[in-house]
């Protein structure tokens, strides 16, 4: 499924108090992106219980139940974790990963909120959730007729939203800085072969996992929890940053001239995140026309190729990448260009 419109956490929070109230809804989304937590957050929002069913999981018979006999007729008696005196939100989790049989079970319990002569108590909430097939999940094609029964909303990560969770939920400081210099490392699409990668879960067992260790975890135990929850690349440039940190070096100590680049062969990955990071500031703050410099930005600008210059003297490989386009997210032409032509008379200065 790849609908032309996504939402955030809070949009889809939305969605659920004004649409799932009435109708079923069925969450897309990618693993670890928060799908079970906002529908559980949903549930408890209303004083519903949530119960959850893992399609992935069930039998017909764990929907439909298994027959008795009652005064000479079979009766299909449904099972106790459906089959409740009170409302609550039903969450069919993975529904899209249950196999054909299993989907057919959901017809009348999903459009009638019946199974069998059962109904759902009056203000019970159907909502559904699954991944999609570019993510390699475990998923199978919905058939028409369920897929019709429901109203269809696809979920993103948002790192705004996920920082403004994460100091509530004990998110330990290394993870939230990191992702406060790095918000476009919170989640990685999920690769084709069996690795770890970057989510809001996996970052948040990381969190945990550190709050295990303790603030004094070695660098080499911290690598091990990294790079057994993250993208390899996001895990690597996450060590880097605690280093950082623990050596107290600072981006904008940097830019202002406090501090110098890490020169040391041991501090390489270091300044490839200082790097990543002083790029990643340049294309937050200056402006995608020459026209549009403010003065704090032009200031900037003349203070970035003086950088570049010290840092290709460190490392050329380096100072490439600080200006190399990463993903959808380049650097103004016009400082490129400017800084092709101005940096060879900077070097030219120095020497």
């Amino acid at each position: 499924m790849n609908l032309p419109v996504q939402v955030d956490q809070k949009q889809l929070m939305d969605i659920l108090l004004n649409v799932g109230t009435v109708r079923p809804v069925f969450i897309w989304g990618a693993p670890g992106i928060g799908k079970s937590a906002i529908v559980e957050q949903f549930a408890k929002d209303l004083g519903l219980e949530c119960v959850s069913l893992l399609g992935s999981q069930l039998a017909p018979e764990d929907i439909i139940g298994v027959p008795q006999i009652t005064d000479g007729r079979s009766v299909f008696c449904p099972p106790r974790s459906i089959a409740r005196d009170e409302p609550y939100c039903l969450f069919l989790d993975e529904l899209n990963a249950c196999s054909h049989e299993v989907q057919k079970a959901f017809y009348s319990l999903i459009l009638e909120r019946r199974i069998g002569e059962y109904h759902l108590p009056e203000g019970s909430i159907i909502i559904g959730a699954g991944n999609r097939a570019q993510d390699n999940a475990i998923t199978r094609p919905m058939s028409s007729a369920l897929l019709n029964r429901m109203f269809h909303v696809e979920m993103t990560a948002n790192s705004r939203i996920w920082l403004e969770w994460a100091p509530q939920n004990n998110i330990h400081r290394y993870v939230y800085d990191y992702i406060c210099s790095r918000p476009d490392h919170l989640w990685a699409q999920p690769p084709k072969t069996e690795e770890p990668f970057s989510t809001p879960r996996s970052w948040h067992m990381l969190s945990d996992a550190i709050q295990s260790y303790g603030d004094h975890i070695s660098e080499a135990n911290l690598s091990l929890l990294a790079h057994g929850c993250l993208t390899s690349a996001h895990a690597t440039q996450f060590v880097a940053y605690v280093r950082q940190v623990r050596c107290k070096y600072s981006v904008k100590r940097i830019i202002d001239g406090e501090q110098r680049w890490p020169e040391r062969a041991e501090d390489r990955d270091v300044l490839y995140f200082l790097a990543q990071s002083f790029r990643s500031q340049l294309v937050k703050e200056l402006p995608p026309t020459r026209n549009q410099l403010s003065g704090s930005a032009r200031t900037l600008a003349h203070r970035a190729k003086e950088l570049l210059v010290e840092l290709a003297e460190i490392s050329l490989e380096i100072a490439q990448m600080a200006i190399t386009p990463e993903d959808d997210k380049a650097l103004p032409s016009w400082f490129i260009v400017e800084a092709a032509k101005d940096i060879p008379n900077l070097v030219g200065k120095r020497k």
